[in-house]
């Protein structure tokens, strides 16, 4: 069968069942949208939650960016597995004990300010917003492949998946359909790379393949330092930026994770803090089995694009040297956009090197006739769902690999524009506009939000600022910046007040935007053009996704000085904030 027909069939099956359980488990109140009823099993919401988390980002981005960054890359695996042990530890059972819907409910209660939930509600959209953008990408990667059309007709496509079952459902169809995308995604993610392992270095372990060796009994990543090495890049395996910025940057992901809304209102869907815990454990050893992967996918993924890129020498015809054309795969991708080539000698290969290496540039033009670096798109994110095809796998797994980035991408896209929807309805529109609503109208304000923020995040989408994980970990950034430190005060300083847990979330969420905008060059300051990604220019060396760390420290600081010159917070509220580290004794 061929791929194309193969891709329809799998992607359709798992589509058919993700709108069938969305349908089936249509939430009927608001306790069912927003929190799926309370009732989740610790184990199926961790399976949820991981699906949640392991977006675009971690299935078809992360990859890419470990197969281009190598070592410095690492940083996004640490980041993100590490975030999950803060937010079990600190956040998450006192979230889960304190029992609202949403995290500005948590902050407008704790400060005892309708101002505080307002800005919370504000930092939530402008980072979830931000998170969406990089689904949205991911989105189009895959669909553009799988339909074989340009990346905006593949985004349109994408939109309109998530409008059906995202607004249908709610957080109670959220969840099922989660648990089902979880299966598809790491079922997709982990077959190709047992195959590819297999097939390059005799190990059938990915995570073992990465140490073992090639045919020429070369170790697998000494062979890519030198592949790269005599392309002119820096070696794979050694850190190319500075110590500050990547520690910032683990930082930023990690406080960023335990900051997200969308990740804490999952543990609000089980029945108890025990299970609240139980969730994020088993989130944890989900999410691990793909971040264990992501490492091995990523080097074999470049391996295979740096040795099948340029096309060999097949013979000589008229007195002229005969070249291979450029392999399908790479034809398959020039359809999306998203890969080019210019044959800049007219020689019929692709020479593949570092500009930037102005030596290495040099010797390519002078002693081998190259006219500068022909390929002149490679987008990173289109290496995890290209590698199967790259190494030449068989059909079905390249569909399945199609539908797995689908899931991924669709999946946290839903969860995202749930906490925007109950943000917008739940702690706007009826915690602070119109407490009077009925649940009928609330219910439709939900869906109507989610509405608008698929509009709005597809829109984004069109033009995102970087490639899918880069999106993702601004919004971490901001996350971190504005709400993990109102949160994580909130629970163990009594003494913080809504004055200063105000000024904190807005000095952190406007200094760490300002950052990314001044650097990101997302709008037009005379004099600055030059500055926008410009590495040279980062204050301190700190990249923008990095920021977000320096953002958190300026709002702790922020909160804590306002707090201590200005009125402490009722007792009630004091007791209130003792009352959540004091553990139930049967639910514990």
């Amino acid at each position: 069968m061929d791929l194309e027909t193969l891709t329809w069939i799998v992607v359709g099956a798992t589509f058919a069942l993700y709108i069938g359980i969305a349908i089936w488990s249509r939430a009927s109140s608001t306790g069912e949208f927003y929190v799926a009823g309370k009732g989740v099993h610790p184990v199926a919401n961790g399976m949820a939650t991981a699906a949640d988390w392991m977006s675009a980002a971690s299935f078809i981005s992360m990859a890419g960016l470990i197969a281009f960054n190598g070592y410095d890359a690492s940083v996004y695996l640490m980041g993100w597995t590490g975030g999950y042990v803060l937010l079990a530890m600190l956040l998450a059972p006192y979230l889960r004990k304190y029992g609202k819907f949403t995290v500005p409910e948590f902050i407008g209660e704790r400060y005892y300010s309708q101002t505080a939930r307002i800005v919370a509600v504000i930092c939530l959209i402008v980072a979830s917003i931000t998170y969406v953008i990089g689904q949205m990408k991911g989105i189009g990667v895959a669909f553009s492949r799988f339909l074989e059309v340009d990346y905006n007709t593949g985004l349109y496509s994408g939109m309109a998946i998530v409008f059906i079952y995202a607004v249908l459902g709610g957080m109670k169809g959220i969840t099922y359909t989660q648990i089902a995308q979880y299966v598809v995604l790491i079922f997709a993610y982990t077959v190709p790379a047992i195959f590819i392992s297999l097939h390059l270095t005799g190990n059938p372990v990915p995570q073992l393949g990465l140490g073992s060796t090639v045919a020429d009994g070369t170790y697998l990543l000494d062979k890519l330092d030198g592949v790269l090495v005599e392309l002119g890049f820096a070696q794979y395996t050694i850190m190319k930026g500075t110590t500050l910025n990547m520690v910032l940057l683990t930082l930023s992901l990690m406080i960023g994770t335990a900051g997200l809304p969308h990740v804490i209102v999952r543990f609000f869907t089980v029945p108890s803090v025990r299970g609240a815990r139980a969730s994020a454990g088993w989130a944890l050893f989900f999410i691990a089995i793909l971040y264990t992967t992501a490492p091995a996918v990523g080097a074999m993924s470049f391996f295979n694009l740096v040795n099948t890129v340029q096309p060999g020498e097949i013979g000589a015809a008229d007195g002229n040297m005969v070249y291979e054309e450029r392999p399908q795969w790479f034809k398959n991708w020039e359809t999306t956009g998203l890969l080019a080539y210019e044959d800049k000698n007219g020689d019929g290969r692709i020479q593949y090197y570092n500009e930037k290496n102005a030596e290495f540039a040099q010797k390519a033009e002078e002693e081998f006739g190259w006219q500068g670096n022909e390929m002149v798109k490679v987008d990173r994110d289109i290496m995890v769902l290209a590698n199967p095809e790259i190494a030449n796998l068989p059909n079905w797994v390249i569909a399945l690999v199609v539908a797995g980035g689908l899931a991924a991408a669709l999946s946290t896209a839903a969860g995202l524009l749930m906490a925007i929807s109950s943000a917008v309805s739940h702690d706007l529109l009826k915690g602070v506009f119109k407490p009077g609503i009925s649940e009928k109208q609330e219910l439709m304000a939900a869906r109507i939000a989610m509405a608008g923020a698929i509009l709005v995040a597809g829109w984004l989408g069109l033009h995102p600022p970087g490639f899918a994980a880069q999106v993702v970990a601004l919004a971490f950034g901001l996350a971190a910046a504005s709400l993990f430190p109102a949160l994580i005060m909130g629970i163990f300083n009594k003494r913080l007040n809504s004055t200063g847990a105000i000024t904190g979330m807005l000095v952190g969420l406007f200094s760490t935007l300002i950052y990314i905008f001044w650097f990101k060059g997302w709008f037009f300051i005379p004099g600055t053009e030059m500055m926008a990604n410009n590495a040279d220019n980062w204050f301190l060396g700190i990249q923008p996704e990095s920021f977000g760390a320096v953002g958190a420290l300026l709002n702790f600081i922020t909160a804590w000085v306002v707090s201590k010159v200005t009125t402490p917070p009722p007792d009630h509220i004091q007791h209130l904030v003792e009352d959540i580290r004091v553990p139930h004794q049967r639910n514990a």
